[in-house]
């Protein structure tokens, strides 16, 4: 006869099922990470000056993945974009947070008319998208990575201030809170002291998802002509450049887009298991 098999209580199988999506996603983000920090000293060869005699190569002939229309190599090209894209993502996020966190903190807190206020006013910013703002500061004031990190950051701020409201309404009706204001400590030590420590998890998760929003967003932009501009080469730059040799060279369209849907999947799968592992009754529940 077997004996009683053993059943995990589900913290433990939550907490398995978050280490594999930390683990895969946070692995893909290295990568792209590592590509970046590494370009930042060393290219296989300068993604920059056009070499008319080797383009258009296939990979192998003396460029592991080949070249582009310009003789560039694309190896060296995905390993500089991949800092244009991390940038791009870095700044909006740190912008949006900035922007968004203490808005939705401040909602939370006071309630009432300031809740409604802010609310309706964050709900009127969140309608509008990203995405359509970038391209209208691009055709504004020029198209760039500056204009593009400005309009990401501020289209994501909306979604951190619902985000830092949320997780602050549930943070006020804790009792330490109400202590805190029965002793008198003012607005400010409440937000700082309790909430802001209380709703950092949720931050940290939104961040990864507006992180892959701006990876995405960035490549876009590029693609439409209203991201990079040459001949600073990005993932988005490489997809708009090859769209014109699909059928002799495909292998420019493969690798920036592989790099591109592996960053963000990766993103994704770390914020996923990030959320499993702040809160396991999720996972649990699922």
């Amino acid at each position: 006869m077997t004996g009683p098999q053993r059943t995990d209580p589900p913290a433990a199988t939550a907490s398995r099922r978050l280490n594999t999506g930390i683990i895969v996603g946070g692995g893909l983000v290295a990568l792209a990470v590592l590509a970046a920090l590494v370009s930042l000293v060393w290219t296989p060869h300068d993604p920059l000056p056009v070499v008319a005699a080797d383009r258009l190569l296939t990979p192998g002939d003396g460029y592991l993945l080949g070249t582009d229309p310009y003789g560039r190599d694309v190896l060296s090209l995905l390993m500089y974009g991949a800092r244009i894209s991390l940038l791009v993502g870095v700044v909006a996020v740190a912008m949006a947070v900035v922007i968004g966190v203490p808005v939705g903190v401040c909602a939370g807190m006071n309630g009432g008319r300031v809740d409604q206020l802010l609310m309706r006013i964050n709900d009127v910013a969140l309608a509008f998208p990203a995405l359509l703002l970038a391209i209208v500061l691009g055709a504004v004031f020029g198209a760039g990575v500056g204009t593009a990190m400005i309009a990401l950051g501020i289209g994501a701020a909306p979604s951190f201030a619902r985000v830092s409201r949320s997780g602050t309404l549930q943070v006020m009706s804790r009792e330490y809170v109400t202590a805190a204001r029965a002793a008198g400590r003012g607005g400010l030590f409440v937000a700082v002291r309790h909430v802001l420590p209380n709703i950092s998890g949720l931050v940290i998760v939104q961040s990864s998802v507006a992180f892959a929003i701006a990876v995405l967003s960035e490549a876009a932009l590029s693609y439409l002509g209203f991201g990079t501009t040459p001949p600073t080469p990005s993932w988005g730059r490489m997809l708009q450049e090859s769209q014109s040799y699909l059928a002799s060279a495909p292998h420019l369209v493969v690798w920036p887009g592989l790099a591109i849907a592996l960053t963000v999947l990766g993103l994704n799968l770390f914020g996923d298991g990030l959320r499993d592992h702040l809160d396991p009754r999720m996972e649990a529940g699922r």
